[in-house]
């Protein structure tokens, strides 16, 4: 294997921060040497990976401003020589009727038809990349015309039938979605979403045809694309369809979905030769310090994972209205952390704004819901820059918005990422001389004991602590 071909094979785009750990962390799992970047980075030096994630805040920007930043993503990875793109959002499809799913796969389809990325699938050079992508060429699958759009992640309860995505076996406008505050999910049926936020054309891959495996689903593209469909959702049940999906898009220029999809990605650049088989892609570095646990997510599973530390731990909760009124809340939570910190048996704590959909809706009401979206993420990162201040190097952090805030508070640019916590969840860790520890997690993921649990994992990557989390 030559030296060109240690360069990043796939680059990533992913519209909030804890899904773009959540995606990195499907890609270690099969086998790829993952660097996440918060937002893109101000230079192109290269970077030694397998695959690049660039993590963006973008998912509820208007639409023209999301676009922006995918395209500037884009840009980099194309500099740093990816061969395939791939476009991950959640896997609830969190987007409105404006986007911006839609738009930003439209914005990026263009893009790559104005100037192929190096690698692409193409008659020319499709057998330098694999049999498979030979054949998706042969299919037309390569054509920067189409691409497949898939959030299931079936390891995580999210499966995609007919076109409907399920969330366990509620549907998607049942599951406690629809009373998301920024985004909430009132129909289920996901060609429908999509074809409201697009002028493209979509359409679908049904589960039937998915079930006859890649050859048969790249049939299916090809029949999409006479048709004039641009984006077409794909079915998925189990992770050997996401397998199958995953197979079918060798060569495609763009993919787009949750992180389930990337399960198949890995293995088409081994086939093809230009990806080495490894078992230290999720090797991190050893971290010494004090831990914390930022909750601002409002969903189901984070209330939980809120009230199983709450039963035997410290916690401090964040009123909105109490700082809207000018009330010192920072301040507050930070003495509450010092005392336990610091004492002599160091306990970590809990600081949260996580509500329930009610207690949520009354504070928009005072508020209005971006503003009050914006006060929680101001005080945590507020909040995150204190602990770090009080000596905590290893934080958990719930809520794909809360994240995105606190990275950019401690000013972390580059994350490398680890093995699993949950399914969708890994330990990471910045690549600084003195470096931080972090797990990142979308408010929908983790069992109802994610936070002890994450802890300990991440404690693991060092001595000290181990025994506080038992």
């Amino acid at each position: 294997m030559n030296d060109s071909l240690n360069r990043p094979l796939l680059g990533c785009i992913a519209d909030d921060f804890t899904g773009a750990t959540d995606l990195a962390n499907m890609l270690v799992r099969g086998g790829m040497r993952t660097v996440q970047t918060i937002g893109v980075p101000a230079t192109a030096e290269a970077v030694v990976a397998d695959a690049l994630v660039v993590a963006l805040k973008s998912r509820t920007l208007p639409a023209s401003e999301a676009v922006a930043q995918a395209l500037e993503a884009l840009a980099w990875l194309r500099a740093q020589g990816c061969r395939q793109i791939f476009f991950k959002y959640c896997s609830t499809f969190d987007s409105t009727d404006a986007g911006n799913i839609g738009p930003v796969t439209d914005a990026l389809l263009d893009a790559l038809a104005r100037e192929p990325l190096a690698g692409t699938a193409t008659a020319t050079n499709a057998a330098a990349i694999g049999t498979a992508a030979a054949t998706a060429s042969a299919t037309g699958c390569a054509d920067v015309s189409f691409t497949i759009a898939c959030p299931a992640f079936p390891e995580n309860g999210r499966t995609l039938y007919r076109g409907h995505l399920f969330v366990g076996d509620a549907l998607l406008n049942e599951s406690g979605m629809e009373n998301h505050p920024l985004t909430p999910m009132t129909d289920a049926n996901l060609v429908r979403v999509l074809q409201r936020q697009t002028p493209s054309k979509v359409g679908l891959v049904r589960y039937d045809q998915v079930a006859r495996g890649a050859a048969a689903v790249r049939e299916r593209f090809a029949v999409l694309r006479a048709e004039g469909v641009r984006m077409a959702l794909a079915d998925a049940l189990s992770d050997a369809d996401l397998c199958t999906l995953g197979e079918a898009c060798a060569g495609m220029p763009l993919v787009t979905g949750g992180s389930g999809v990337a399960l198949g990605l890995p293995e088409n650049f081994r086939r093809a030769g230009v990806l080495a088989a490894r078992i230290d892609a999720a090797g991190l570095p050893s971290v010494e310090g004090l831990s914390a646990v930022l909750a601002g997510s409002a969903s189901k599973a984070t209330n939980a994972q809120v009230a199983e530390w709450r039963a035997s731990r410290p916690a401090f909760r964040l009123d909105p209205l109490a700082a809207a009124r000018g009330e010192p809340v920072v301040e507050q939570a930070l003495a509450f952390a010092r005392e336990h910190l610091e004492a002599a048996q160091p306990q970590p704590v809990l600081v949260y704004a996580t509500a329930t959909p009610d207690e949520v809706k009354a504070v928009q009401r005072e508020l209005g819901a971006s503003e009050a979206g914006h006060l929680v993420e101001t005080l945590l990162a507020a909040i995150a820059r204190g602990l770090r201040e009080l000596g905590v190097r290893k934080f958990v952090v719930a809520g794909g918005e809360t994240s995105g805030a606190v990275v950019q508070a401690l000013e972390i640019h580059t994350l490398r990422i680890g093995a699993q916590i949950d399914p969708g969840v890994p330990a990471t860790a910045t690549l600084d001389a003195q470096p931080l520890a972090l797990a990142l997690k979308s408010g929908n993921f983790g069992t109802p004991d994610f936070f002890a649990k994450a802890l300990r994992q991440l404690d693991g990557l060092s001595p000290l602590n181990a025994a506080e989390h038992a």
